[in-house]
């Protein structure tokens, strides 16, 4: 298992993204694979960096998982900023007209759609969100 922390900020989705995409290639994982999780690293990592702490400033740690039979990767993002389950809000209605939908939840929709599990659970003072993805 690999696991980094990181400064929760913008400028370090990059880095993590690098850093996960360096070792799903090492795994052989297809690039469809690839590019959905990068979108997942985005939506989460940015999420966490810019409503995460009400101090504005604080970590995650991201760890990376890659496992066989079948062949996935399960990558879990942790933080100990405000609680806050993703999981638990309503789906947005992506059928309704734009000017009728709420901001917000399109990001966890696609989280949920394109990855084979997503979990959350609040441990230890911590916001626990994993992500398995079949590679």
């Amino acid at each position: 298992m690999d696991k980094w922390t990181l400064d929760a900020t913008i400028e370090n989705v990059a880095t993590i993204t690098d850093l996960i995409d360096a070792k799903l290639e090492e795994a052989g994982a297809s690039m469809k694979a690839e590019m959905q999780i990068n979108i997942v690293i985005d939506e989460i990592f940015s999420n966490i960096a810019k409503y995460g702490y009400a101090s504005g400033k604080g970590d995650a740690t991201v760890t990376l998982d890659i496992l066989e039979d079948p062949l996935r990767a399960e990558i879990t993002f942790i933080n100990s900023g405000e609680p806050y389950d993703p999981l638990a809000q309503e789906d947005p209605d992506i059928h309704a007209a734009l000017d009728d939908r709420p901001m917000g939840g399109l990001g966890i929709l696609i989280i949920k759609k394109t990855m084979d599990d997503v979990s959350y659970e609040y441990r230890d003072n911590q916001n626990v969100l994993k992500v398995v993805k079949n590679l």
